[in-house]
């Protein structure tokens, strides 16, 4: 039945326009459409709200985003160009490139302490490397998982891999850097669970974690110290970690830290905003500097006041549009290295997502995670369109219809 098919291409090829209609046969067949419109309508409206929020702050630069935005379609298009398979067999040197990268603001020349985290470098602009190793962190948790081809029974293997899998999260923390380091764990924990490794393993290991911090917690109190000026000092938590941990466990005292003050007002933006907002540039927590750090970790604040429950509705949307379809992509992707690059991606934004909404309402402790797409920050925004052409690699040298199985359809 399909020779009639081959045929009649064939004998299209042979007219004078065929070359051109096949070219545009071949872009048309490793696009994912519905993907590349929610991604342009959440980047621009993104940059909207971005745009917004830098107006009144000297700090930041409007056009930095912008360059961040034009880098990361360079680099979106030549990882989508880039067959990802080839990552495959670099699970090791992804590693070493993470740690690289993880560790290099601890150079004396080119590394920068901002804020007390020694998380930058400055090569004739200032970076952030530990952003950059998300990708690395992503490609490396997926080759490694990817070798057992589904099943993870062996408590030797998957303690071999929960091991290799801290190895970012230890190094971040010498920075430290614990919201990016939550990232790393979040990433590995989703590509633990979709590798096939056993129910009872990840649940020793949940057990394990939470023990784990409950010791970190425990140590800190009999090693604190107390300073010439009668404060306590801890050793393994910093003490804005615990008053931001405290916080979120009583909000009666949202008055009394700096952090309880940073979520009240966090709190007061949202609500101000009402069902349509103030309007887009008009807002007063953010432009009066109540609301700090609002164009990075509290965007979401300037988003709720200045368009309100509707602007909200609006980005979860494009969110909601974007996981699903990225989900879709996993789901009826034939290599199981692909299904574990996009899950690991999807588990990555979901965890930001949440993360950050969350701490703007209360729901979760404050971090510095920022709001994928939408926070500032040229290079998160690069490490976002990376992101992106990984999953549009293993849609288009696994899914295409000249390859496999279009959009919309199953396996």
């Amino acid at each position: 039945m399909p020779l009639p098919q081959i045929e009649s291409v064939h004998a299209k090829a042979t007219t004078p326009h065929a070359p051109g209609r096949m070219k545009r046969s071949r872009l048309a067949s490793i696009v994912c459409w519905p993907f590349l419109i929610v991604c342009v309508l959440l980047v621009v409206f993104g940059l909207i709200i971005c745009w917004s929020a830098v107006q009144t702050d000297e700090d930041y630069s409007f056009s930095r985003q912008l360059v961040g935005v034009a880098i990361g379609i360079v680099v979106m298009m030549a990882l989508w160009m880039f067959d990802y398979r080839k990552f495959g067999a670099l699970t090791y040197p992804l590693l070493i490139v993470s740690a690289i990268l993880i560790l290099s603001p601890h150079l004396p020349i080119i590394g920068r302490t901002v804020m007390g985290a020694t998380s930058w470098i400055y090569i004739g602009m200032q970076v952030q490397p530990g952003e950059f190793a998300k990708v690395t962190v992503v490609l490396f948790a997926a080759s490694l998982l990817a070798k057992y081809n589904g099943r993870l029974d062996s408590a030797r293997e998957y303690c071999k891999c929960v091991l290799l899998l801290l190895v970012p999260f230890l190094c971040i923390m010498t920075q430290p850097d614990l919201g990016t380091g939550l990232v790393y764990l979040f990433i590995s924990a989703v590509v633990l669970v979709m590798g096939g490794a056993r129910l009872r393993f990840l649940l020793i290991t949940l057990g394990l974690f939470i023990g784990a911090i409950a010791c970190v917690f425990a140590l800190d109190e009999v090693l604190k110290y107390q300073t010439a000026d009668g404060t306590w000092e801890y050793r393994l938590l910093q003490n804005y970690q615990r008053s931001r941990l405290f916080v979120f466990m009583n909000q009666d005292s949202l008055s009394t830290t700096d952090e309880g003050y940073n979520l009240k007002q966090a709190m007061i933006a949202i609500g101000s905003g009402g069902l349509f907002g103030k309007g887009l540039g008009f807002s007063t927590q953010s432009a009066l500097g109540f609301l700090p750090e609002a164009p990075t970790d509290f965007i979401f604040c300037v988003l709720a006041e200045q368009l309100g429950f509707f602007g909200v509705i609006v980005l979860l949307a494009l969110y909601a549009a974007l996981i699903g379809i990225a989900i879709h992509i996993a789901r009826t992707c034939g290599n199981l290295f692909g299904m574990l690059i996009v899950c690991a991606i999807v588990g990555m934004w979901l965890f930001q997502i949440l993360e950050n909404i969350g701490m703007c309402c209360g729901l979760m402790p404050i971090t510095g995670i920022p709001l994928p797409f939408v926070s500032y920050g040229s290079s998160f925004m690069m490490v976002n369109f990376a992101m992106l052409g990984l999953i549009s690699s293993v849609y288009s040298h696994e899914m295409a219809p000249t390859t496999g199985a279009g959009y919309g359809s199953s396996r």
